[in-house]
């Protein structure tokens, strides 16, 4: 906790400014990394001010020039983090040989991309589509960060007969685990098929949404994340976020 509320942790201002996460900059100050005002900061706990300059060595900036972010087209019966009931990870997707053939980002495969890559936005077992696996902190604060206002985009198949005012519920009224939700955009497709629009990510947050205006999910597959779609990235393959490209 801040003593002070023009004082904040060195670690904490890092990751407000964009420079990396809390957890990447520990790192970096540990390893004598990170300068304050032209001094190399030695401690985590240390403190700065919005005033104070924080600038990193060119060691932490090549280390984070050769971060990389995955799209991968997630298949059902994988997992999004750890393995769990005997399923598989999709981590264990993210091989030379799995690599799409279409990719042009222009990155060569290494093993040490598999080094901390990390989900940035689940996607449960049952459920295929964009999941986005990155060594960067700052890109998967912007996907699923607390203040994270960045659109995902699904396409939702769904069985059942939905309420009366059930559409303008999903748009907007619903609440999950106490809270009110977001506003989001959901619209129909054609008869058994929703599109939903979210700017947050609750655990299982469309199918719980589903069921609460009389409607059961039988098939969820994410298409887009900001500004980064799906496309012809087929199912089980992945491929590199090009150098052009920003969520």
């Amino acid at each position: 906790m801040d003593t002070d509320n023009n004082d904040t942790r060195l670690a904490k201002r890092m990751a407000v400014l964009g420079i990396c996460s809390r957890r990447e900059a520990d790192e970096y100050i540990l390893k004598g990394w990170v300068k304050v005002n032209g001094v190399t900061a030695t401690l985590k706990g240390q403190k700065v001010t919005e005033q104070d300059v924080i600038t990193l060595s060119a060691l932490a900036q090549q280390q984070q020039n050769n971060r990389v972010t995955i799209l991968l087209n997630k298949p059902v019966g994988y997992v999004s983090a750890q393995p769990e009931k005997g399923y598989k990870a999709a981590a264990e997707l993210i091989t030379a040989q799995n690599q799409w053939a279409e990719d042009k980002s222009g990155i060569r495969y290494s093993d040490k991309h598999q080094y901390g890559l990390a989900p940035a936005g689940r996607l449960d077992i049952d459920s295929v589509g964009l999941l986005v696996l990155t060594q960067d902190g700052v890109i998967a604060k912007q996907l699923i960060g607390e203040t994270s206002s960045t659109e995902k985009e699904y396409l939702v198949r769904v069985t059942g007969k939905i309420q009366e005012n059930g559409l303008k519920l999903l748009n907007y009224g619903l609440s999950l685990d106490g809270q009110k939700l977001r506003p989001a955009i959901v619209t129909w497709q054609n008869e058994d098929q929703l599109r939903f629009i979210l700017k947050q990510g609750k655990k299982r947050q469309i199918r719980r949404m589903c069921t609460l205006v009389g409607l059961h999910v039988i098939g969820l597959k994410r298409i887009r994340m900001g500004r980064v779609h799906l496309g012809k990235l087929p199912p089980g393959k992945w491929r590199y976020l090009r150098p052009d490209e920003q969520f």
